[in-house]
């Protein structure tokens, strides 16, 4: 009788791009997106990683970088208000779709935010076994709808020396 490896399970993360960047700025430091892909390829052995950004033609460089950095990119038109120049681009949507589009493909899924919006999401992996983590930018600065979720948040306050740029 032979015995047989287990199966790797695929894991696909999807990461809501705005809310990491200024969870993060908002600590005080920069993410170093390409050390960020190396976190999950090492620690969680990701297959695919989705970073759901706005378009804003002016970032081409920026979006080249992700990508040679490992990313699979996925965009949203933008609007810029006319008021204060902002520019907006809510990804929730696409995040949502993509990882229920995707959803055969992957055994398992790390999802990266702090927006409560996410949580029927994140509930509906969590009862289907399908959440490996929820990765929080900001442990002190999150939806209070995503601390159900305890046992699989991992939270990047602590990783700052590790991720920073």
């Amino acid at each position: 009788m032979s015995e047989t490896q287990p199966q790797k399970e695929t894991i696909y993360v999807f990461i809501d791009s705005q809310n990491l960047n200024l969870s993060i700025r908002d600590q005080g430091w920069k993410l170093d997106f390409k050390k960020f892909k190396k976190y999950l390829s090492d620690k969680f052995k990701v297959k695919k990683a989705y970073l759901f950004i706005g378009l804003v033609k002016a970032n081409q460089k920026l979006y080249n970088f992700l990508r040679q950095s490992g990313y699979s990119l996925i965009f949203k038109p933008t609007l810029q208000s006319a008021k204060n120049e902002t520019i907006k681009g809510n990804i929730d949507a696409e995040l949502v779709l993509h990882s229920m589009i995707e959803y055969a493909n992957y055994d398992k899924s790390i999802i990266v935010t702090g927006d409560g919006d996410f949580h029927c999401l994140i509930k509906h992996l969590k009862q289907k076994n399908k959440l490996c983590r929820l990765i929080i930018p900001n442990k002190y600065k999150h939806s209070s709808l995503l601390r159900e979720f305890g046992e699989h948040i991992t939270f990047l306050n602590k990783k700052r020396e590790m991720l920073e740029q």
